[in-house]
Formats: C-alpha cells, structure tokens, sequence
C-alpha cells in the first residue's frame, strides 16, 4: 500500500488527509473518491451513480462531471489534460490505455465500439448516448507512468485489470464548470452553458518516443542480449580475419572469411525458418546464442585448421538468420503489434548501424592487446552473456505456430503465396541490394580521386550516420500515420543522391550523397508496421527470417555485383548508374505493393 506525506490513499478502509481515496465506502475530506458508495468535498468521484465537485471522475455511470479534473472511463474527456479508458482524449496531454498520445492533442482510435476514427474530440457537448466528461487539467492515468499530480484507481469495476497504487494529488480549486448532461441520462450538476470548444488541432495519435520502449522491463533485457550479441558478431568477424590471413597469408581466404558471413543467411532463412514457429522463441533464441558461443569457442583452439575455421564461420552465419528473425517476432509479443514494436525494431537497427561505427574500432583496439584467438575467447564470453540474460530476462512463451505448414522450401512458400507479404518483402530487399555499392567501391574510389585513407574512412561512415540520423529524427518526431505515408516516397528515392557521383565528385560532396541516402532509410519503421500487420501471427517468425536472410543475401549480391561491373567502367559511373538502375527497380517494387494492397481490399470487400 503506498503511503504519501500529505495524501493518504486507502483501498479500502477509511483514511484522512488533504486526499483520501475510498473504496467501497462513504468518506468526506478536501477530496473524496467513492466506489459504490456515496462522498462528498473538493472533488467526488461517483461509481455507480452521479456526484458533483471540483472533479468528477465517472466510471460506467451516469451524468456529466466537470470542474478542476475529470477522468472519464469509458467516454470523452476533454480540457488541459485528459486520461481515458478506451476513450479518447484531448489536450494538452494524454494519457490513454490501449493507445498512446502526447503533444497537444491525442486521439485514439475508435473512441467506442462501432464508430471510426474520426480525429480529436473537443469541449462542447457530448455525443448522444455517451456521459460528457468536463474540462480536466490533471489526468489519471491507469497503466501509465506518470509523475506530479495524477490519480490512479486500480481495478474500477470488475473486469478491468488492476491499474497499479492509486496516488491522488491535490485539486484545482478554480470554479467549476457544468455542462449538459445527454439527452435520458441524469445530470451531475446544475445546467450551465457548456464549455467553448477546444482548439482544433492535429489529429492521430501522437509517437511515444523511444522512452516508452525503454520503459517495458522485457525490452531493456532484449536490447542489452541483443549489444552483447552484436559485440560479439562484429569482434569474431575481425578476429577471424586478422587470424586466417595471419595463418595463411592469402588476401583471398581473408576476404572469403569475411564474405561467408553474407552468403550462408539464404539457407539458413529457407531451409531453417520453420523452427521460428514450431519452438518456443526463447528456447531458439537462446540455442543460437550457445551455438554461436561452441563455434567460437572451436576457434580458440590452436589446432584448428583453416578449412573447419571457415567451416564453423559458416556456421554462425547459418543460425544468425533464425536468431534475428525469431527475436524480431518476438519484439512483436513484448511490445504488440503497434507503433512501440515499430520503435523497438527501430532501436535494434540504429545499435547495429552504429556497430559499423565502432565495432571495428573495437576489435582493433583489442587485437593490439591480445592476439586474435584471445579476441575470440573474449567473443565467446559475450555470446554466453546473451543467452544468459534471454534466459532469464525474458519470458518462456509458446510456440506460435503447429508446423502444419511444414518445413523447408514448403514453408517458405506457404508464406510467400500471400501477395502482399511478397511486396512487402520485396520492399525490404531491393532498397540494400542497390545501396552498398557505394560502400563496396569506397576503397577504389578513393584511389580514383587520389585521397587519403582518412578520406576513405569518412566515406564508409557517411551512409550508417545518415541512416541513423533518419531513423532517430522519425522514431522520435513523426507520428505512425506520417511514418506510414512517407514509406514509398522516400523508398523510392533512396538511391536516387547516387546520381550526385556522375561528375566524380570529390569527398564532401560524395559524402553528402551518400548521407543524404541513408537518412532516407528512415521508411523501414513505416514498412516494419505493414509488415507485421500483414503476416499471420503463426507465420510471423518464418516470416521475418525469410525477411532478414534475404536483406543479407541482397548485401553480398550487391556487394559483389558492384566489385564485376567495376572491372568493366570507372567508379563513379557504376555508382550513379546504380542511382539509376535503382530507382527503376524501386518504382516497379513500389508499384507491385500498391497492386497488391489494392487486391487485398478487393478480395475483402467480396469477403
């Protein structure tokens, strides 16, 4: 039970204080909120009947409650601040279950069962059949987290979840404000005009911001798994390198160490996606953080030839597809289908951007300490940190799906029969297959324009800080309804800044480009919530594999289809006619997903 220095809240029982809070019972003081029961002072809050006050708080009753506060459960409430419960609110802050606002008007969608969406509700009369709420500065919140002076009453009627403590704070004590009552329904208080309608503002609800992902418990330990993880991937690719030249001196079987990280990801996505559904996710996550671990492990031993080094690469690469596509489906069960799991995905992507950024720095600066199979010891450690906290941070839940659509190439397509997933998918795939061939070719085109490697460096960071620029300014500023229409224009004028390389520009300007490219990235958190709401939650973890194994393979494709055509013309004609070819690709993509949505609303429509 939380005990306030002023404030006093009982459930139930009798409390005094300058706020007491009753449940089940009759109490007076400065402020009285009575569940079934009958109160009275600065503010009253009536279930199931109708009181009058400062505030009034109303709970499947009857009347209209106005004044200082106003909390309304279910139905509208509007002024300064309003909280609701499904309904919707306006002002300049809102706090609602099942949706999420901010700013200064948030609106959920579908206020009540059976009427639409239809933007922001505003002071002024309530609509017919549903109580009026009156203006409210302070907001109560229920399975929110707020601060300052809020009440929460857990467990208002039967059926409702327990909201957590309730905590009132002290209540306006300006005058009160009456408003008509619907017509049949008793009236709390004695008529007066209604209040002047609010301003018009934006509608939709606003983003919650990346915070609010943080704030789920199950998230932070996902994130922290997914940095050791990560540390661990970027850290043993280096370390593997740096070791096989050092065994063989060969320039190939270096680069080949490195590019088996890419190809493996197509079978493992295909022949492999099915467990993603067939097994509880944890189990898989956390098997694929321990196998990860006994192939590194493996190459710590001194007497490990070369070929089962690159054997037990392949290995790690095989199983990174199931792990990625089976914690993405997760993130989906942790934080729902909504615009938090678009925001956790968003996350997840910035930390391994930034791991182009420093993760190679940081497996420099370690290799100058210990030699390479010491680094992979240290890899080793980090795999076995991430299964550890996914074990015990995270929650056993089933599996999503019985098999029934089988394994293998049968699986696979019993996800790409859908349409629209396979336009979606396609989404994902063609934007990174045109968009690492600047970074492939930063090295030769370096030497082209006769810089120096700091120039070259500036010129891989350019594209992962753009596309973290982009992914932060739209997680954090743009609401899910912009994110979403912003989607396929900025697809498909991703790679178009690519054409900047036509004249051989000289390092700003390329650079510029290639920022510029990047920051158009930001259309994944838009795509990312078609792409959940489009799959089946018994195909989601399949699915997202699929989706994952195909965005690497694209990248090694591309990679390698940029270092052929390169042979043949200069590099800045390859890159701008890439800023070409691609945008030719992404338009025709854009187009079969716009067909395929509008086939899908014809086929429901005859449904």
């Amino acid at each position: 039970m939380p005990k306030h220095d002023d404030p006093t809240t009982e459930l139930p029982g009798t409390g005094t204080g300058t706020t007491t809070a009753d449940l089940s019972g009759t109490r007076t003081g400065p402020i009285a909120a009575d569940l079934g029961g009958t109160g009275s002072g600065a503010t009253a809050a009536a279930l199931p009947g109708t009181r009058t006050g400062a505030a009034a708080a109303e709970l499947g009753g009857t009347g209209t409650g106005t004044g200082a506060i106003a909390a309304a459960l279910p139905g509208t409430g509007t002024a300064e601040t309003a909280a609701e419960l499904p309904g919707t609110g306006t002002g300049a802050t809102a706090a609602e279950l099942r949706a999420t606002g901010s700013g200064p008007t948030a609106a959920a969608p579908a206020p009540w069962p059976g009427l639409a969406h239809a933007g922001p509700v505003h002071t002024g009369q309530a609509p017919a059949g549903r109580p009026s709420a009156g203006p409210v500065p302070i907001a109560a919140e229920l399975r929110a987290t707020g601060s300052g002076p809020t009440a929460a009453v857990p467990a208002p009627w039967p059926g409702l979840a327990h909201a957590g403590p309730a905590q009132t704070g002290q209540a306006d004590a300006g005058p009160v404000h009456t408003g008509q009552a619907p017509a049949g329904r008793p009236s709390a208080s004695p008529a007066a005009p209604a209040a002047p309608a609010a301003p018009s503002a934006p509608t939709g609800p606003a983003a919650p911001g990346y915070r609010a992902v943080f704030r789920v418990r199950e998230f932070r330990v996902v994130f922290v798994a997914h940095l050791f993880s990560l540390l661990g991937v970027v850290v043993s690719e280096l370390a593997l390198t740096v070791l096989v030249y050092d065994l063989t001196r060969s320039p190939l079987l270096s680069s080949l160490t490195f590019a088996l990280g890419f190809l493996p990801y197509l079978v493992g996505g295909t022949l492999l996606a099915g467990l993603t559904d067939r097994l509880p996710p944890r189990r898989i996550l956390v098997v694929c953080d321990l196998v990860c671990a006994g192939c590194v492990a493996l190459m710590v031993v001194p007497a490990t030839p070369v070929a089962l080094l690159l054997a037990l690469r392949c290995a790690i690469a095989v199983v990174s597809p199931v792990f990625n596509g089976t914690r993405m489906a997760t993130l989906a069960d942790i934080l729902g289908e909504g615009d938090l799991f678009v925001l956790g995905r968003s996350l997840l992507r910035i930390v391994s951007q930034s791991a182009l950024l420093t993760g190679f720095a940081v497996g420099g600066v370690l290799l100058t300490v210990v030699p390479p199979r010491g680094a992979l010891a240290v890899t080793a450690g980090t795999f076995l940190v991430s299964a550890l906290l996914l074990r015990l941070g995270t929650v056993r839940r089933p599996a999503r799906g019985s098999g029934a659509a089988g394994g293998g190439l049968s699986g696979t397509w019993a996800v790409l029969r859908n349409r629209r997933v396979r336009a979606l998918m396609l989404m994902f795939w063609v934007p990174p297959l045109f968009a690492v061939v600047p970074e492939a070719l930063a090295a030769p085109y370096a030497d082209e324009i006769g810089v120096s490697t700091a120039a070259l460096g500036l010129l891989m960071c350019a594209l992962p800080v753009g596309t973290i620029t982009g992914e932060l300014l739209a997680g954090s500023f743009l609401s899910a309804a912009v994110r979403s229409r912003i989607v396929l224009p900025l697809a498909v004028t991703g790679v178009l800044p690519y054409l900047l390389y036509a004249p051989e520009p000289g390092v700003p300007l390329a650079a510029a480009a290639l920022f510029l490219a990047g920051a158009t990235g930001a259309y994944t958190l838009g795509l990312d919530a078609w792409f959940v709401a489009a799959v089946p939650e018994e195909q989601r973890g399949r699915a997202m594999t699929l989706m994952t194994a195909g965005m690497m393979t694209v990248q090694g494709i591309g990679m390698a289809g940029a270092g052929v055509a390169a042979e043949f013309a200069p590099v800045h004609v390859v890159v701008a006619g890439t800023g070409v070819l691609g945008t030719v690709c992404l338009l025709a993509a854009a187009a079969e997903l716009r067909a395929a949505g509008a086939a899908g609303d014809r086929k429901a429509r005859r449904g």
